[in-house]
């Protein structure tokens, strides 16, 4: 199996079987390692079928394995995740989500609200910010401000929500493969599967990638043989957070002015153009120079329940980034076919 150098994060999106939940998975990992499991919210975004509220922010909840005070991993909802639930299951015992309109809201929970907390009382702490108490209805619990506007609400996890899990680990520097697979064989142990909408994301540390001149040698090279590189490495056809930049970017970077840009000037450039991180090559993170996660992310891979395709996989967009940030990077411009391109990749790792 091929040997990383890169630091990279792996994200892999998988499904518990029935009456197992990622609870498990994390509880399984950290029996391993000798280490402890840390409940936290995990925040995602969906859209909202109210007329008067397009996007619901949502908490769920997460677990974070850690050896001592090292992350190792965490195993948190993904809501692109639905195909595989029975919707119209009965909520399992413990398991709820807080939503609002606004993310903010959210993070003062996270800041405020313990997520050890049960559904009951996990709000208290937001509602005495706003010096109310909160609202119980139908099993819900609902936080209102003083003028009796909505704030938050906590509710029961709806439709096996706990059966989803994509296993986020922290960022590995060494022995990537074995961190892996190690966690992967946990997984397949509990019975943890690939799910319909599965994928798999790779994170690299966007440090070495911090040029106009390399981020312009990286968009030539994707935009031209990205989705070659998808069908190759089998994209999954169910994913629903797929597709491409806008066209405004490739239209920037190919201009000899954005190369000769300062990177502070290149990073502002790109934040006009559109970027979304639900793309198949995620340049957002290196746009914002986002620090808790300063990252290039491939998402084009398919779920994999073993870690050698994962690291195969990585092993080629490593190769593919280095020659971007070198002197090899102008060789890659010539590369007219992916043959090419895998040929140039060769020759230079």
């Amino acid at each position: 199996m091929r040997v990383l150098t890169w630091k990279i994060g792996f994200e892999v999106e998988l499904v518990a079987p029935r009456g197992v939940s990622r609870a498990d998975l994390a509880a399984r990992v950290a029996q391993r390692i000798g280490g402890k499991v840390h409940r936290r919210f995990h925040q995602q975004a969906e859209p909202s079928k109210a007329s008067n509220v397009p996007i619901f922010e949502n908490l769920t909840l997460g677990f974070q394995v850690s050896e001592g005070d090292k992350p190792v991993a965490s195993f948190v909802d993904d809501l692109t995740l639905q195909r595989d639930l029975d919707r119209e299951a009965s909520p399992a015992d413990g398991w709820y989500r807080i939503v609002a309109d606004d993310a903010r809201i959210l993070r003062l929970v996270c800041q405020h609200c313990d997520p050890a907390a049960p559904l009951e009382t996990v709000l208290n702490p937001l509602a005495a910010l706003f010096a109310t108490t909160p609202q119980t209805n139908a099993g819900m619990v609902r936080v209102r401000d003083d003028e009796d506007r909505s704030v938050a609400i906590a509710a029961p996890l709806p439709g096996e929500r706990e059966r989803p899990c994509e296993t986020v680990t922290a960022p590995i520097e060494r022995d990537h493969a074995k961190v892996l697979e190690e966690l992967l064989t946990d997984a397949r142990a509990l019975g943890f599967a690939a799910p319909i909408e599965g994928a798999t994301h790779l994170h690299f540390d966007a440090t070495a990638l911090q040029s106009a001149s390399t981020i312009a040698t990286l968009v030539d090279v994707l935009w031209r043989h990205g989705d070659a590189l998808k069908a190759m490495f089998g994209a999954n056809p169910n994913c629903v957070r797929l597709g491409s930049w806008p066209e405004a970017l490739p239209q920037l970077t190919k201009s000899q002015q954005f190369r000769a840009l300062r990177w502070r000037d290149a990073q502002a450039a790109l934040r006009k153009v559109g970027l979304s991180k639900f793309c198949d090559y995620n340049l957002l993170n290196v746009a914002l120079g986002t620090q808790t996660k300063h990252t290039f992310e491939v998402r084009i891979l398919p779920t994999h329940l073993t870690a050698a395709p994962i690291i195969e996989a990585a092993a080629l967009f490593e190769a593919l980034l280095g020659a971007c940030a070198g002197p090899q990077a102008r060789q890659l411009a010539e590369c007219d076919s992916l043959s090419d391109l895998l040929a140039a990749l060769r020759a230079t790792s």
